[in-house]
């Protein structure tokens, strides 16, 4: 009996993925007088992470956290492990879970961007815009998230236990000023000085 071959479906490019692509280089080259369109900057990856080294006993605050980052990113995380040992927080290198994290590239990390930006942020109650002052020296960009349920993929009971989680945006061109406008240009709103948009 013949074996049938069913046509995979084209994948599509993620929204934000297109218009990087089609219209924000062309601008962000133009903006920033770049003579080279590879010296645009771009984001290289997204990194999800939860620290959970205060409850690093406590089994149901470890699943929760693994819950929320598997469910807004829709990839399985990975366990953060002690690089050193503190007598004094008992933790030893190795051997005790800190942290939970997930990188993000490529389509889930424009999907999980656009999310971020068009629903999660706008749910924060009392917002006045993402902090200006969290880029490192190399360009990248710190968002301290303190509450998870802003993400519409968990449910009420989901958000029962409260934890915060970090997003970490590395963005080639290593510089503070590309990589803002590069953020500015996907949508994420910065707070204005005096803490107001």
């Amino acid at each position: 009996m013949a074996k049938t071959v069913t046509a995979k479906k084209p994948m599509t490019t993620p929204r934000l993925k297109a218009i990087y692509q089609d219209k924000l280089v062309k601008e962000l080259q133009a903006e920033l007088n770049l003579k080279n369109v590879h010296q645009v900057p771009k984001i290289e990856k997204i990194v999800v992470s939860v620290g959970i080294g205060k409850n690093k006993d406590d089994k149901r605050h470890y699943e929760v956290v693994k819950n929320t980052i598997t469910k807004i990113t829709g990839q399985a995380p990975v366990d953060r492990m002690a690089k050193k040992s503190i007598a004094t927080f008992k933790i030893r290198a190795g051997l005790n879970r800190v942290g939970i994290s997930v990188t993000l590239r490529g389509g889930r990390m424009y999907e999980f961007l656009d999310r971020l930006v068009n629903i999660s942020l706008p749910r924060v109650r009392d917002f006045h815009g993402v902090s200006a002052k969290a880029f490192d020296k190399s360009g990248n960009y710190n968002l301290g998230i303190t509450d998870q349920s802003i993400f519409q993929e968990l449910t009420f009971e989901e958000t029962q236990v409260i934890h915060g989680l970090q997003v970490t945006f590395v963005i080639s061109g290593g510089s503070e000023q590309y990589s803002r406008a590069l953020l500015e240009k996907f949508g994420i709103p910065f707070e204005k000085q005096g803490g107001k948009r």
